[in-house]
Parts: structure tokens; C-alpha cells; sequence
């Protein structure tokens, strides 16, 4: 082979490197969003239960005997670690994409990195507009 098509087979390599990081951060995303949403589901059958006894809380190939209000605590922490890998994946995969752009050539995606107006933000704000 010579030099241009060493370059050329190079180039694709890294290209197809940087989209299969996309994919695989979309897809862990898409995972832990489908257990946030089963353990949401499992807070709201908790909070429907009114037996105040012990539930079975199945973890992987068992399931485990626990009093309700500390099945409870473990669901809402799990869902508090979970957000917390969702928000790190979503903000990591902007770098991930804006890198596959510079690779490829295109430009970076414009308001890609906004972030929402915090609570003291948008109250300073309506207290701005209400003068």
C-alpha cells in the first residue's frame, strides 16, 4: 500500500473509533434510563402499598426479603446514582460528538453546550422583568 491509502484506512479507523463511542454512550444511556424508569415504577407501587410489612426486592437472579420504608431508601438511592451516570454519560457524549465533527471535518453543533438558567438565575430574572 502506499502512503495515501495507509492515511485513508487511518483516517476511517479513527472515524469509526469515535462514532462506535457515540453509539455505545447512546445505548448506555438508553440502558440506565430503562432501570431509572423501573425503579420509579417501584417507588410508585411502594408508596401505593399501604401494608406497612416486608416486600421482595429482586436483585439480579434473587429476590430478598426487606422491610418496606429500607427497600425504600435503596430504590431512592439507586435512582440518585443513576441520575448522577446519566448526567455524566449526556455531558460526556457532547465532547464524544463535537470530537467525531472535528475528525469528520464538520463544524461544531451550535447551543449544543447551553445549560438551563439555575433557580437563583431565572428569580433574579422575574424580578428584573416585574420592575
Amino acid at each position: 500500500m502506499d502512503a495515501e491509502s495507509t492515511r485513508v484506512l487511518q483516517y476511517l479507523a479513527e472515524v469509526e473509533d469515535a462514532a462506535e463511542d457515540v453509539l455505545s454512550s447512546k445505548q448506555q444511556i438508553v440502558d440506565l434510563d430503562l432501570k431509572r424508569n423501573r425503579n420509579r415504577e417501584a417507588l410508585n407501587a411502594l408508596q401505593k402499598d399501604t401494608d406497612s410489612g416486608k416486600v421482595k426486592v429482586c436483585f439480579g437472579n434473587m429476590f430478598i426479603q426487606f422491610p418496606k420504608p429500607k427497600a425504600k431508601v435503596m430504590i431512592q438511592k439507586d435512582q440518585e446514582q443513576l441520575d448522577k451516570e446519566i448526567n455524566d454519560l449526556r455531558k460526556g457524549l457532547k465532547a464524544k460528538v463535537n470530537h467525531l465533527n472535528e475528525i469528520q471535518g464538520k463544524p461544531e453543533l451550535r447551543g449544543c453546550n447551553l445549560s438551563p438558567l439555575s433557580g437563583d438565575e431565572i428569580k433574579a430574572i422575574n424580578s428584573l422583568l416585574k420592575r
